[in-house]
């Protein structure tokens, strides 16, 4: 089993990961950004949404959300966040690397370096042509990770997060010639310790926007921050946009045409 199909990992690290501060930032975001400032009644693909961070600013704002997701326990939390929040968003248990919906969506975002979990490049680029296949054409895909450029500038610093009843301490490593990032996390809670790795692909600005060509997005856009400023040595993040051709394919043959939901039923 990979990393990323533990549920026990979901919910013995959600605290650290998707805290109520970060949940109240990523909502200012997502009210003053320029690359969230989609119109009312915007179909939006959240994939991997986690606990709706995202989804519930966004249906905030009058658009059409789908979050995507393996967890279910972070479905259960985006559920119940969506509950909190009042809106109306549609939740589905699905794996990205079969997760289709054919010309659905204006937009796809896919944010907090949830993309190069894969260990094959071309299971990476299948994720690209599967979110390409559900967008509309016109529609754009969001992505947002940590770049190696980025990573370049702090890595070797072990960071410790303090929580209420535990300590989570945070160590990241460099493998494969910057090639892939392995972050190591240990959970301390009373008397137990907990342990995980996770590690994923560590893109360089060309390198993403070369996948997302590939792929066949056009009008690539990269940028060091959710405000469009530049990808440069003042960036925080890396934020690749790319928008499906007028004239594309539903789908190539390399992408599965599933339907929503195959992986399993929606859970909203």
């Amino acid at each position: 089993m990979h990393w990323y199909e533990d549920d026990d990992f979901w919910v013995d690290f959600a605290p650290v990961m998707f805290s109520d501060r970060r949940r109240a930032e990523i909502a200012e975001l997502v009210a003053t950004a320029p690359l969230f400032d989609h119109p009312p009644g915007t179909r939006v693909l959240d994939l991997a949404c986690g606990p709706a961070l995202y989804a519930v600013p966004l249906a905030r704002r009058g658009c059409h959300v789908t979050g995507v997701d393996l967890s279910r326990p972070m479905l259960d939390r985006a559920r119940a966040a969506c509950a909190e929040a009042g809106v109306d968003v549609r939740l589905v248990r699905g794996d990205m690397l079969t997760h289709v919906e054919p010309e659905t969506y204006d937009e796809a975002i896919n944010v907090f370096t949830s993309f190069g979990y894969f260990e094959r490049r071309a299971d990476n680029l299948t994720v690209l042509r599967n979110v390409l296949a559900s967008l509309r054409p016109g529609g754009r895909l969001l992505v947002d990770v940590m770049g190696r450029e980025v990573v370049a500038g702090w890595i070797g610093r072990p960071q410790v997060v303090e929580l209420p009843d535990a300590l989570v301490f945070q160590r990241d490593t460099i493998l494969d010639e910057w090639t892939r990032l392995r972050t190591d996390w240990t959970l301390v809670r009373e008397d137990r310790a907990r342990e995980v790795s996770i590690t994923a692909f560590l893109y360089s600005a060309a390198e993403l926007r070369a996948l997302f060509a590939e792929a066949g997005f056009v009008d690539i856009e990269v940028y060091g921050d959710f405000d469009r400023s530049p990808y440069d040595q003042r960036a925080r993040r890396l934020v690749v946009r790319g928008t499906r051709p007028a004239d594309s394919p539903a789908s190539g043959p390399d992408v599965p045409a599933a339907p929503a939901g195959q992986e399993g039923e929606d859970d909203a």
